[in-house]
């Protein structure tokens, strides 16, 4: 439906739009706008614009859409000066819209969006008729769309209808082997009740047989016990027939004892004759002198160590590690703890290690640096000094049952070192026959 209000005729401006402008119509409207709106000067546009003034068309249409569009409806001068951008980008089809007849070849809907811009006498008629030919093209387009899915319906109905005529015609036939499976097992379980009848029959016979040899036995044991006490009564006179003949023995014996004399005799000169064609040397070596323990006479690392000197003396150490194949343990944290606590642990550990290098290399014995593994927060990145068997404890596993571990897993009789302050550890490493000395005598030994 079409207005007017007082303007002359063949003014189109005077007409107005009883319904919202169609979507499509819009959309080129929208993209007219935006098209003429970089040829305005900053001036030119209204005041809510000026702010899009700088951005590209494509993105002035997506952000700036509403605003033209309202703009454009309110803006009379802004509409006018757009119409003139219009025309000068599309003379043709600006002077078909003034002459009252577009081009029949030209879409509706940029008919329509440059009759909106431009206002000619039927403008309303044109975007009505766009909006129409629209929703037919839409109406169109839908029945293709809703043909199109009708006819994939009807293949997919055709497709399931295939596949559940062979679906089926598959359970047919699994259901024909089901029957003629079921109807072996039937044969089977007719034949094995056969078999346990059979079975059964032949169980009775059994214990039948049983019984049978049950009596026979109790029979055969009374025969059995019949003979036994006979056996008895012979055994009796054997015992005093083996009497007997003891004592005719002894009487005879002297005999007997000169033949085995004799035969020793022989035994002993082979004997001897075989050890001179051997020519074996004589015996040096006893059994018991293998055995490895401390001999009257002989010193133990501890006697060493006691001997002259101040329980607290570092020579003490120097004795015990100048004995042969010394191994000193060190309680990482309790040395380092004793002698420079203020410091960092890590600048602890490289201190202790370098001067245990330097003690390694001087007496040539075998060093352990034993830390404890639970205060670390992540793995240590540390290359070992020479000389010097750095281990940390596993999670679960304190630094002294680690150097517990390592004296239990030495051979007796070896001399083992301990260096710790904590009693507990020096206590156990003591039981297993390691020597004990205090942190502050390895800490003065090393300074």
């Amino acid at each position: 439906m079409v207005e007017t209000t007082g303007g002359g005729p063949g003014d189109g401006t005077a007409e107005v739009l009883d319904r919202p402008l169609p979507d499509g119509v819009r959309r080129r409207v929208v993209q007219i706008v935006s098209d003429g709106f970089g040829g305005l000067t900053l001036g030119e546009l209204p005041a809510q614009l000026r702010q899009y003034a700088r951005f590209a068309p494509n993105r002035r249409a997506k952000f700036a859409g509403n605003a033209m569009a309202a703009a454009l409806e309110t803006d009379t001068l802004f509409r006018q000066r757009i119409g003139e951008k219009l025309r000068e980008a599309q003379p043709e089809l600006a002077g078909a819209l003034d002459s009252g007849s577009p081009p029949p070849a030209a879409d509706p809907l940029d008919v329509a969006a440059a009759a909106y811009v431009l206002r000619p006498t039927g403008w309303v008629k044109l975007v009505a008729a766009a909006g129409e030919e629209a929703q037919r093209a839409d109406a169109e387009r839908a029945d293709e769309e809703s043909r199109a899915e009708l006819e994939r319906l009807r293949e997919e109905l055709d497709r399931a209808r295939e596949q559940t005529r062979s679906e089926t015609e598959r359970l047919r036939a699994e259901l024909d082997a089901a029957k003629k499976e079921a109807e072996s097992l039937h044969r089977k379980l007719r034949a094995a009740l056969s078999d346990v009848k059979r079975g059964e029959a032949a169980l009775r016979k059994l214990q039948g047989e049983m019984e049978a040899g049950r009596s026979e036995g109790q029979s055969l044991l009374s025969a059995a016990e019949s003979e036994g006490r006979r056996l008895k009564a012979r055994l009796g006179e054997a015992e005093a027939a083996l009497e007997a003949s003891r004592r005719a023995a002894r009487e005879g014996r002297s005999v007997e004892d000169m033949r085995l004399r004799l035969l020793l005799d022989t035994v002993l000169e082979a004997a001897q004759g075989l050890r001179r064609e051997l020519a074996l040397p004589p015996v040096s070596v006893r059994p018991a002198e293998t055995v490895d323990a401390v001999e009257p006479g002989r010193m133990t690392p501890k006697d060493i160590a006691a001997r002259a000197l101040s329980e607290h003396d570092p020579a003490i150490l120097n004795q015990l590690l100048a004995l042969p194949q010394a191994h000193l343990v060190v309680d990482g944290y309790n040395v380092t703890k004793t002698g420079y606590p203020q410091m960092p642990l890590e600048k602890q550990r490289l201190r202790l290690l370098g001067q245990l290098s330097q003690l390694a290399a001087q007496t040539g014995a075998e060093v352990t640096c034993v830390f404890d593994g639970a205060e670390l927060a992540a793995p240590v990145l540390l290359a070992p000094p020479r000389g010097v068997r750095v281990l940390f404890s596993k999670p679960g596993v304190t630094a002294d049952e680690l150097i517990r571990q390592l004296v239990r897993a030495e051979p007796p009789g070896r001399p083992v070192i301990v260096a710790s302050t904590d009693r507990e550890v020096a206590d156990g490493v003591a039981k297993a026959g390691a020597r004990p000395v205090a942190s502050a005598m390895l800490l003065k030994r090393l300074s």
